[in-house]
């Protein structure tokens, strides 16, 4: 079924400020979890910990560095502009919808698979155990993006109808959604609630991207966007302040909390009001060319930076052992010493991997519209695989699970034209039986 068009208002070209924040945040991540690797040796051998755990460091740094709301914010905006601009070129909802799925899946096919094999190879070493199981955990934690991304792309046609029939209304019944469950999860005392917020706070973020593409954010004055950030500033500091939210905002991810959609709102305000200075930077040919090497290589930088880190690590700890090298422990002057040339490494390799993979992210398979019961099929198989490497942990064995899994989900919406139109003939003669 081709999907209806309503008056778009968001443009289909390219937005340069959308652009660079979106490659800012992808460097936020990998700056932030570079800054999370603590790693020490010790008599009985190497530590791999957290570093945030070793102190109130990460209060501040997560106050800037906490981009994940703004990052579902800008893909509610582009997947809105993308969306109408495939309305245009009558494309139908399910090969908008493969065409997302596909784009994510087929560079972590390759990314997962790689992970196992290196978590094989270490256990074919004889390495401790333990420290594998850390590598798996500590590899698979960022995952979560890749599945509630997934869902945020394929349900985004939907959200997007409801949008244009009440785009506050929507908003608003996610929000107040998501603040049902932590009042749920506070009374209850049961930590699991607060997971569904993994669906009310990040779908409520991509439909403030919605908003914001409509212009209905930079309709409002300056006054307007100022004073509304300024009051949900005021409100995240209450909730802080009150003991309702952790003012650590990386612990408000897992599991998602409210205090998360007032950051988000936060952001949006001030990037709309930035908005035509961020114009002016992006076209500048320092920031154009920074812009230009993440767009063609997000999802690979994501996918593959805890890899990295965990190697960087790695071999700190050998070199270490070797040498009698004293590594220092997380949060001392030595240690806050060494982390710019430990961000430079980080973000350098990081960089230089992505150069051959990024190829994964040009692969486009042929176009396929599937039936709607296949798409949603691929995408439900999908979305499970992810939940089994978050619930179970990554290990050789998880990884090439969910590496299979997603290869079946990719050849289930490969539909040849011959059965896709035998299987959407079938559709129509059960709708109308």
């Amino acid at each position: 079924m081709t999907l209806t068009t309503p008056p778009p208002v968001a443009t289909s070209h390219r937005d340069p400020a959308i652009d660079l924040v979106r490659a800012l945040c992808i460097g936020a991540v990998v700056v932030l979890h570079s800054l999370m690797v603590g790693v020490t040796v010790t008599s009985s051998g190497p530590v791999f910990e957290n570093a945030g755990d070793t102190g109130t460091w990460l209060v501040p740094v997560s106050w800037m560095l906490q981009v994940m709301p703004l990052f579902f914010v800008i893909g509610g905006f582009s997947g809105l502009t993308a969306l109408r601009a495939a309305r245009r070129r009558g494309a139908d909802t399910s090969s908008f919808v493969v065409d997302r799925m596909r784009r994510l899946l087929i560079p972590a096919v390759v990314a997962v698979a790689a992970a196992g094999a290196l978590l094989w190879t270490l256990q074919r070493a004889d390495v401790a155990p333990a420290l594998v199981e850390m590598a798996g955990y500590r590899y698979g934690q960022p995952l979560w993006f890749l599945g509630v991304f997934l869902l945020c792309q394929a349900l985004l046609p939907a959200m997007a109808a409801l949008h244009e029939r009440a785009p506050l209304g929507t908003l608003a019944a996610l929000t107040a959604a998501a603040a049902a469950v932590d009042v749920m999860g506070a009374v209850s005392g049961i930590d699991g609630i607060g997971f569904l917020n993994l669906v009310f706070v990040w779908f409520a973020m991509q439909q403030l991207g919605f908003v914001l593409a409509d212009g209905r954010i930079d309709a409002l004055g300056r006054g307007v966007r100022t004073g509304a950030a300024v009051a949900a500033a005021a409100l995240l500091a209450c909730s802080f302040t009150a003991g309702w939210f952790s003012p650590d905002l990386i612990a408000n991810t897992n599991p998602p909390t409210t205090a998360l959609i007032l950051v988000g709102v936060i952001q949006t305000l001030l990037f709309s009001l930035l908005r035509p200075a961020l114009s002016q930077v992006a076209t500048r040919p320092l920031a154009s060319a920074f812009t230009r090497f993440v767009s063609a290589r997000a999802m690979t930088i994501y996918l593959w930076h805890m890899p990295v880190l965990l190697a960087l690590a790695g071999l700190c700890a050998l070199v270490a052992g070797a040498t009698g090298i004293v590594l220092p422990a997380p949060d001392t002057t030595g240690w806050w010493l060494t982390r710019p040339v430990w961000l430079i490494c980080a973000l350098g390799v990081t960089a230089l991997i992505a150069l051959p993979l990024a190829r994964m992210e040009r692969v486009r398979l042929t176009r396929s519209s599937a039936p709607a019961a296949v798409t949603a099929a691929g995408v439900l198989l999908a979305a499970a695989a992810v939940v089994g490497l978050l619930v179970v942990g990554t290990s050789p064995v998880t990884a090439a699970l969910a590496v299979g899994v997603w290869l079946v989900a990719l050849a289930l919406t490969a539909v040849p034209a011959p059965a896709r139109a035998a299987a959407t003939a079938l559709e129509s003669r059960l709708a109308t039986a």
